[in-house]
């Protein structure tokens, strides 16, 4: 028997515009998306089709003009400020194109940093952060700073700093955007196995080949679903 999917974000006509003095301009046209959990997602579309806009809603870190998203069951629009807070804290984790690290600190530091603000002692930040490091292979590098390392060795510390607090979300924007196709395809590797441990992943890339990577491939034109299907596996 199969299990019953849970959906974890529920997108019903989401609306998203932007006004410049009179103008409005639309960006996202009515979205009707649901992504149940532990799915696998890559997120598609030509520049100025919505796709980031699309992920700053999915993190919220913007808000839509209309329609409603649902996340996790809560209607995310009657949240208050410190819930979001708290969401963007604990559920949902980013890892960004350009990784985001502080110059100043450790793999170790930057990692633990969002249990800084979760208000987590030292000693279970450490050993959490350890952790995480070591599920991405970079235990060897823990007292390292950003500069002393490589690309796809900085992106594994942006995915560990992710998912330090256990979230149920990975949103990563062009993960491998700045990486070679060798360590692009290990970075890949990596969110595979996050997703096979229970996390729902959602990828934005413009690149096919990353994007087959994931298990399904969710295609934005100007503002509107153009393709929602199963990713052709490699």
């Amino acid at each position: 028997m199969q299990e019953a999917k849970e959906p974890v974000i529920s997108l019903i006509d989401l609306h998203k515009d932007y006004f410049l003095g009179k103008m409005t301009i639309e960006v996202l046209k009515g979205l009707n998306i649901t992504i149940n959990k532990n799915e696998y997602v890559a997120l598609m579309g030509p520049s100025g089709s919505g796709k980031s806009t699309l992920m700053n809603i999915l993190g919220c870190l913007d808000t839509p003009t209309g329609g409603e998203y649902i996340l996790n069951g809560n209607k995310v629009a009657k949240m208050k400020d410190n819930d979001l807070a708290t969401i963007r804290n604990k559920e949902i984790g980013f890892v960004f194109q350009t990784f985001n690290l502080m110059p100043r600190l450790t793999a170790l530091e930057n990692v633990a940093l969002p249990l800084v603000y979760a208000g987590v002692g030292k000693k279970e930040r450490e050993e959490k952060a350890k952790k995480v490091l070591e599920a991405v292979n970079l235990t060897d590098r823990m007292h390292h700073k950003p500069n002393e390392l490589s690309g796809g060795q900085r992106q594994r510390v942006a995915i560990a700093r992710a998912l330090v607090n256990d979230p149920a979300i990975i949103l990563a924007d062009e993960p491998t955007g700045n990486l070679d196709t060798k360590t692009s395809h290990e970075i890949m590797a990596i969110f595979e196995k996050i997703n096979e441990n229970g996390n729902t992943v959602i990828i934005v890339t413009h690149e096919e080949d990353i994007a087959n990577l994931a298990k399904r491939i969710i295609r934005l034109r100007d503002g509107v679903l153009e393709s929602d299907t199963s990713a052709r596996k490699q």
